[in-house]
């Protein structure tokens, strides 16, 4: 059965963007060193953008995840760098129930139930579900978050989007893997009790 997995960069306090929900990556919080882009290409390729892909000339499909879900404030960071659809190369969701469409006629947009959505998607033959946040997804997600792939980098910022916005609901996961990275992002990976 496929996988959902959260896989997403976060600060040591736990967020995955500052307090205005933006793009963070390339800031002092989030850098694009050499060593993460290096990380992303040879175990994740498909989770880089397609303009990225393009000029870093990676082309095929995925080897991790054939899917991506993300969040309507997620999506919005796409748009607002002018990308209708910034993962052509994978099926593509996006959950909202504000939304009433998508520019683009290729990505599904989800209004019901994240969770039954999901269901659906990991019963169907594939590759694994990457979840691209934002954290109320996540935390709407989390009972069927089958594993975690975080890029832990060493910020802490006080304030922002954290990497589950909800209420309390305790989640057990077990380590499974951890890559120090020379600029100092760790990759920590946790599969679920």
């Amino acid at each position: 059965m496929r996988k959902l997995v959260y896989y997403v960069a976060t600060t040591l306090d736990g967020f995955i963007a500052g307090p205005d929900g933006g793009d963070p990556s390339g800031n002092e919080f989030f850098p694009v060193t050499d060593d993460v882009v290096r990380f992303i290409v040879d175990n994740h390729p498909e989770t880089l953008p397609a303009p990225a892909r393009q000029a870093l000339g990676i082309d095929g499909p995925g080897i991790v995840f054939d899917t991506v879900v993300e969040g309507r404030a997620s999506y919005e960071v796409g748009l607002a760098a002018g990308m209708d659809d910034a993962y052509t190369h994978l099926r593509h969701l996006v959950v909202s129930r504000t939304l009433d469409q998508v520019p683009s006629a290729a990505i599904e947009l989800v209004r019901a139930d994240p969770c039954e959505r999901v269901r659906e998607l990991k019963s169907d033959d594939g590759l694994d579900i990457w979840l691209v946040g934002g954290g109320t997804l996540a935390h709407a997600l989390l009972p069927e978050i089958d594993r975690l792939i975080l890029k832990v980098n060493p910020a802490v910022i006080g304030d922002g989007i954290p990497l589950f916005a909800g209420p309390f609901t305790p989640a057990l996961f077990t380590p499974v893997d951890e890559t120090a990275l020379p600029a100092g992002v760790r990759v920590l990976t946790y599969d679920r009790r």
